[in-house]
C-alpha cells in the first residue's frame, strides 16, 4: 500500500468515526430530551439511617436537613 492509500484510509476511517460519534451524541440529546432525569424523593429508610447514625455517633444530636453534595 503506497503513502496515498494509508493517508485516504486514514482519513476515511476518522470520518467515519467522527460520522459514528455525532449520530450517538444526537440519539443521547434526543433521549435527554424526551426523558429528562427526576429528582427522586428523599426515602424515609435513608433519613432512618442517617438519623440513627449520627445518634449513635453524637448521643442527643438531631438531624435537620439532609442534602446530597454535588
Amino acid at each position: 500500500m503506497d503513502v496515498t492509500g494509508l493517508f485516504s484510509a486514514s482519513l476515511i476511517a476518522m470520518a467515519a468515526v467522527f460520522s459514528l460519534l455525532g449520530l450517538l451524541a444526537s440519539i443521547m440529546w434526543l433521549i435527554t430530551t424526551l426523558f429528562p432525569f427526576r429528582e427522586a424523593a428523599t426515602d424515609s429508610t435513608v433519613v432512618a439511617a442517617i438519623s440513627t447514625a449520627v445518634a449513635s455517633i453524637w448521643p442527643g444530636a438531631k438531624v435537620t436537613r439532609i442534602e446530597e453534595e454535588r
